[in-house]
């Protein structure tokens, strides 16, 4: 028995060690990949003037969203309007114990080549407590992509940002899903300034052309 005992320790000295050395390994690999993948995410933002365009600094991290369709957002890809209609389920790495501010918007109203519109806001939702979009209070309705025909494809950008405690709404207006009363000539900078919620913590962006569904949205929205 004492035999066995001293083997057993003795394996699990063994074990401790490789398992140490394991890590020592590959944390180093580890972290290069999650900078790695930071960088590409910034690089593809400046890329495709997300930079400056919809926000100042690109976001820490790259948000997953995934639309009732199937489709998700993956930095650029190209999605229809049709697809992107309903209101996506978003996940970010949020502490529970704050306070978060969720955009969506397109910068390239009415088009990239003209954007005299910039920013118009397709969702804003503030206070949200960690990542629980549906606890949050909604300012502005979600809407899906709009594109009006023969402007190309418009980049639909999502930024979440941190706050520092709770913001005091009672006194925002709201706007519905049937209404652009609001939405047009939004600025993004302006909010964050007003509320200090500093550079987004989390974002991610496609682009949409039109497409049959944008007739749809826009009778919805009385245009």
């Amino acid at each position: 028995m004492s035999r066995y005992f001293c083997f057993s320790i003795r394996n699990f000295k063994i074990f401790k060690m490789r398992y140490f050395q394991l890590v020592e390994l590959l944390l180093p690999i580890l972290l290069f990949s999650l900078l790695w993948s930071n960088v590409q995410s910034v690089s593809k933002m400046d890329k495709d003037d997300i930079v400056p365009d919809a926000v100042s600094v690109a976001p820490e991290e790259i948000c997953s969203i995934t639309y009732p369709s199937g489709s998700t957002v993956n930095l650029g890809n190209e999605l229809a309007p049709a697809q992107v209609k309903d209101q996506p389920v978003i996940n970010w790495k949020a502490e529970n114990d704050k306070f978060y501010t969720l955009f969506f918007i397109d910068p390239d109203a009415p088009s990239r080549a003209d954007p005299k519109l910039r920013q118009a806001v397709h969702w804003l939702v503030s206070n949200i407590p960690g990542s629980d979009i549906s606890k949050g209070e909604v300012l502005t309705e979600f809407i899906g992509s709009g594109p009006p025909q023969g402007t190309g494809l418009h980049r639909y950008t999502f930024l979440i940002y941190k706050q520092p405690g709770k913001i005091d709404l009672k006194d925002h207006p709201r706007i519905t899903n049937k209404s652009v009363a609001g939405r047009f000539g939004f600025k993004v900078s302006d909010w964050t300034a007003k509320y200090n919620l500093g550079n987004p913590v989390a974002g991610n962006y496609y682009q949409a052309q039109f497409d049959d569904y944008v007739p749809i949205l826009h009778k919805q929205l009385g245009l």
